[in-house]
């Protein structure tokens, strides 16, 4: 096979051009930028473009596909030559469901928690030394890749709501026609691409109408949005499998869970993460593992990279990042936390960085996010509002959509970093949500001096 891809730097793109390599097809690929992490694996593998910028010249006609990525626009130079030659040309969903027509597919569809329930599945599956071909949008503990592709006979997908590239619009996970399927569940968000609720609803009926015959639906039945979706396109050729919070309990800030009558300890935690886990069970259960397997391999499952990921901790106070940004999942988390550690003060900063969380009309959605942290901020750069080409953000708007009393607003990452050092961590949990990176804050650095100090103040 030789295959080609147009934007090889993207996060996914890049893996699945290693994948590909590795499976022994020659790849080519080209972009107009590359940055770190993906230009150091593909310069590991021989995948590096020697010229960074597009070359048509590269599309000849014995190409047996063209993988467009994202990046790409409708005007690229490569693609126009390779529509003009007949070139099978592919958005990445389209090529990973032609990789895996003959594979059983778990797709992990859903608003929030995709990652996360994808990355369980996968842990389990190692642990459990099942063969399988993965694709995940996060680092996940014990795998190299975000995605593989290999002879295996089944592949877990985490299944995007994104368009799928500049030529197909559709949402990713149309394109991957599950066998086991998972809604975790429905928040509006993404108003760039989605401008109404009732349209965004409509896509998450299109994937469950993909489904394939005599497969299963497993939903979380304690999102009201999504059950009474499913209620309304109910079909006869597919099973499906409701989910909601398994039972279990804290004991010391520690989590156990019971499923099926077999007990385990967790390192991670949250209502969220206790029904991303259960909805994984309920996968692992349509490939014959059963409880007794289940859950000795979840209980040393560490969660993925930047979902409630520990940065440092003492014996009185625990630091977290998460990838939280949308109102749903900033909700979840921040009640995690604060349900995990309830005797503690809880500081929680949100950063906004992506075009629903930076726009105006959309920070209604945001009211009574925040309400369980006791001291709040939202910080947000001018920077990522001209990048974004949206017009100023003014501290009230952001009050008055948050609704929350007392809410600190900062648009200066030095005032964020004084005020930080600032606190008094004594009995406390420190929460830092972010799809992006606080304007060029270092956390991980930033959350170990934090510690360092409290330490050092507390001796």
């Amino acid at each position: 096979m030789r295959v080609h891809f147009i934007s090889i730097g993207g996060s996914v793109m890049h893996q699945l051009a290693i994948a590909l390599h590795k499976k022994g097809y020659q790849v080519t690929g080209t972009d107009d930028e590359i940055f770190e992490p993906a230009k150091t694996n593909l310069l590991q593998q021989g995948l590096l473009p020697v010229v960074i910028g597009w070359q048509p010249d590269l599309i000849v006609p014995d190409l047996d596909a063209v993988i467009l990525g994202m990046h790409a626009k409708q005007d690229n130079p490569e693609l126009q030559k390779a529509v003009s030659l007949g070139l099978k040309i592919y958005s990445f969903p389209e090529y990973i469901y032609h990789e895996s027509q003959n594979k059983t597919r778990i797709v992990v569809g859903g608003s929030h928690g995709k990652t996360t329930t994808t990355s369980m599945i996968m842990h389990v599956l190692k642990q459990t030394q099942q063969s399988f071909d993965y694709l995940v949008g996060a680092r996940v503990e014990g795998f190299d890749q975000s995605v593989n592709i290999t002879d295996a006979p089944v592949i877990v997908c985490e299944g995007d709501e994104y368009p799928a590239s500049a030529i197909e619009r559709k949402p990713k996970f149309h394109f991957l026609y599950p066998h086991v399927a998972i809604l975790t569940g429905i928040a509006w968000d993404h108003i760039n691409v989605f401008p109404t609720f009732d349209f965004y609803l409509e896509q998450f009926t299109i994937f469950i109408n993909r489904v394939e015959e005599g497969g299963v639906l497993i939903y979380n039945a304690s999102d009201p949005v999504l059950k009474e979706l499913v209620t309304k396109n109910l079909r006869s050729d597919i099973r499906y499998q409701p989910y909601n919070i398994p039972e279990h309990e804290i004991i010391n800030g520690a989590t156990s869970v019971t499923i099926d009558g077999v007990k385990g300890s967790l390192k991670v935690f949250g209502n969220h993460n206790l029904m991303n886990l259960y909805a994984a069970y309920y996968a692992c259960k349509e490939l014959g593992i059963t409880a007794t397997k289940f859950m000795p391999a979840i209980e040393n499952f560490t969660g993925a990279a930047k979902r409630l990921e520990l940065l440092a901790s003492s014996d009185d106070c625990t630091m977290y990042r998460d990838f939280a940004h949308a109102p749903s999942k900033v909700k979840a988390t921040i009640d995690a936390v604060k349900n995990q550690f309830p005797e503690r003060k809880l500081i929680a900063v949100l950063e906004l960085h992506t075009y629903s969380s930076l726009n105006e009309a959309f920070m209604q959605e945001y009211n009574g996010a925040l309400e369980q942290a006791d001291e709040a901020v939202v910080f947000y750069s001018r920077h990522a509002l001209e990048l974004k080409r949206l017009p100023d953000l003014s501290a009230t708007a952001i009050e008055t959509g948050f609704n929350k009393k007392g809410l600190i607003v900062f648009t200066n990452r030095e005032v964020l970093h004084d005020w930080l050092v600032s606190r008094n961590y004594k009995k406390s949990s420190l929460l830092l949500m972010s799809s992006g990176n606080y304007d060029g804050l270092d956390i991980p650095l930033l959350a170990g001096q934090l510690m360092e100090q409290h330490l050092k103040n507390t001796n």
